[in-house]
């Protein structure tokens, strides 16, 4: 999988870092069990710090996205199954939507316009 950093975007890169390996996963370019470079390697080939990988790894581990090991270092974790989703992800998500469906009000957006978006966008991301 090929990660492009914006080192002057206004997102952190440990952010980034984080998205396009959800997106990763979403989309199957990384599966379960799939070995991730390690946090030396990944930050040489991208030419940022040890640390900001780390961070991203970190974050990752913590959202359940990957498994980190001694041994084996960084591997893409199991998806969850549609019936044992994480009720602590939902709520973030419920969290979320809910701030975007009151941006999307403030700017004249209607629910059809506004679902249409969240399905589009929903379908890109496994793209």
């Amino acid at each position: 999988m090929l990660i492009a950093i914006d080192t002057l975007g206004a997102l952190p890169i440990y952010e980034q870092l984080r998205n396009q390996i959800v997106r990763g996963i979403a989309c199957g370019k990384l599966v379960e069990g799939e070995a991730l470079p390690s946090v030396r390697r990944l930050a040489a080939d991208l030419g940022i710090n040890f640390h900001t990988v780390n961070k991203g790894y970190t974050m990752l581990c913590d959202e359940g996205y990957i498994v980190m090991d001694r041994r084996k270092g960084a591997v893409v974790a199991a998806r969850g199954s549609a019936d044992g989703v994480d009720t602590g992800f939902l709520a973030e998500l419920s969290r979320k939507l809910t701030l975007a469906s009151a941006e999307s009000v403030c700017h004249g957006l209607d629910e059809s316009e506004f679902l249409r978006i969240c399905k589009e966008a929903y379908g890109k991301a496994l793209e």
